[in-house]
């Protein structure tokens, strides 16, 4: 299992996920001065990503570019299940309740809600 990762390496993973692959320059240029973070600050984060296996690296015309080894959206399941097993010992109870009292839930989401639903009580009765 990875080292979970901290927020400010989370937005940074994302973004590198989203954007990528991108060199420390160009993460510091396009991402990292609107969040008044120097380029230090972002080769960091990067090369701490790196090494917690969240980002990979290689070397392009004299130049590091780092890329994210999965997608964007693999690599949140993978953030949001670390939390579920670390942070709320495996339960989803907590996140449910939660979800249950959220006021700003777009129809989108609501729709996406729904089909998790539907897909959870199919697998279930396959189970069973």
């Amino acid at each position: 299992m990875k080292k979970p990762v901290g927020e400010q390496e989370l937005s940074v993973l994302r973004y590198v996920a989203e954007h990528g692959p991108a060199t420390v320059g160009e993460v510091a240029e396009r991402f990292g001065e609107a969040q008044g973070l120097a380029r230090s600050t972002i080769l960091t984060v990067m090369e701490r990503l790196r090494q917690k296996g969240y980002l990979t690296r290689r070397k392009v015309d004299g130049v590091f570019q780092y890329a994210s080894p999965v997608p964007e959206g693999e690599l949140l399941r993978g953030v949001v299940d670390d939390f579920v097993q670390r942070t709320l010992s495996g339960s989803l109870s907590p996140f449910a309740a939660y979800l249950s009292e959220a006021e700003d839930v777009s129809d989108a989401e609501l729709a996406q809600l729904q089909d998790v639903v539907a897909r959870l009580r199919s697998k279930k009765k396959k189970k069973d």
